[in-house]
């Protein structure tokens, strides 16, 4: 089994910044590809950003260019540097791995970032 501790979210003022944090422990072999979600009040879970093993990123348009994801393979850890953040930033924000290129997916219980002044 896989555990993920998130850690960093809470309430930040429109064009402020927040770091997020994610580690995982457990059976976790090899983590091929990490990443973060986020799901806004009635809205359906999107993707914000994700790291593969190799270090290639993908991100969603609306966090291009503000947001930052990297990882620390050493310590499992994937983390979430967002800049100038938006009100529409505001949402629960999920961490997940995958092991290996097939392997399963787990998710972390959620933080919270609020986006307002």
């Amino acid at each position: 089994q896989v555990q993920l501790v998130e850690s960093g979210g809470g309430l930040v003022q429109p064009g402020g910044s927040l770091r997020l944090s994610c580690a995982a422990s457990g059976s976790i072999g090899s983590i091929y590809v990490m990443g973060w979600y986020r799901q806004a009040p009635g809205k359906q879970r999107e993707l914000v950003a994700i790291i593969i093993s190799s270090g290639s990123t993908n991100y969603a348009d609306s966090v291009k260019g503000r947001f930052t994801i990297s990882r620390d393979n050493a310590k499992n850890t994937v983390y979430l540097q967002m800049n100038s953040v938006k009100p529409e930033d505001t949402a629960v924000y999920y961490c997940t791995v995958r092991l290996g290129a097939a392997g399963p997916v787990y998710w972390g219980q959620g933080t919270q970032v609020t986006v307002s002044s």
